[in-house]
């Protein structure tokens, strides 16, 4: 009955196509009362992303693709720095998107099974007014906790697939240890913009 129990919790979250909307939502609701995102006040947009989009990504497995065969390369220590320093880097890139929303609105049209019942994508567009739909497509994972992101893919190019490039580029010139340095340069830098 105890196992019954577990699983039935276990499956007592949103499914995946209402994980994003719920998370848009609320994201969109708050840059819209919050002037201070729009001024852009980073620290204010870092807390936005910490509460509301972060708990929804697994960024594990996000760094362990956009690593590819070079992730076997690295020590436990070097794993949680790449992990860690990759999961800054997106935040930060993301908080300056934040201070340029301006009335977009975020559909969510559905999703699709890739395999089993335990990965899916997730397709949205965002709708900006007076503009180009832009579609972006979630690719998500269902996990005890509920569905993680683990891939981003904005009008057909994945975000994983992209740093995969750039991080074996960095891994073939400085190593493992050269690639933390990239990231942690490149997290400096999107700070600043």
């Amino acid at each position: 009955m105890l196992v019954a129990l577990g699983a039935r919790a276990q499956n007592d979250f949103p499914s995946a196509v209402d994980t994003i909307k719920n998370t848009a939502n609320e994201v969109i609701a708050t840059l819209k009362t919050d002037k201070a995102i729009h001024n852009g006040d980073r620290q204010k947009a870092y807390a936005l992303i910490n509460d509301k989009v972060l708990p929804h990504f697994d960024f594990v497995r996000m760094t362990r693709l956009a690593m590819g065969k070079n992730w076997r390369l690295a020590d436990e220590g070097q794993k949680k720095e790449l992990v860690d320093n990759f999961r800054s880097l997106l935040v930060r890139t993301y908080a300056s998107s934040l201070s340029q929303y301006k009335d977009q609105v975020i559909q969510v049209k559905g999703s699709e099974n890739t395999g089993d019942d335990s990965d899916v994508i997730v397709h949205t567009a965002i709708i900006p007014s007076g503009g180009d739909t832009i579609p972006i497509d979630y690719a998500m994972e269902k996990q005890a906790d509920g569905w993680k992101v683990y891939d981003i893919r904005v009008d057909g190019v994945s975000l994983v697939t992209n740093y995969r490039g750039e991080f074996n580029e960095q891994i073939n010139r400085g190593g493992i240890n050269g690639l933390i340095k990239a990231l942690q340069d490149k997290s400096r830098l999107a700070e600043k913009k």
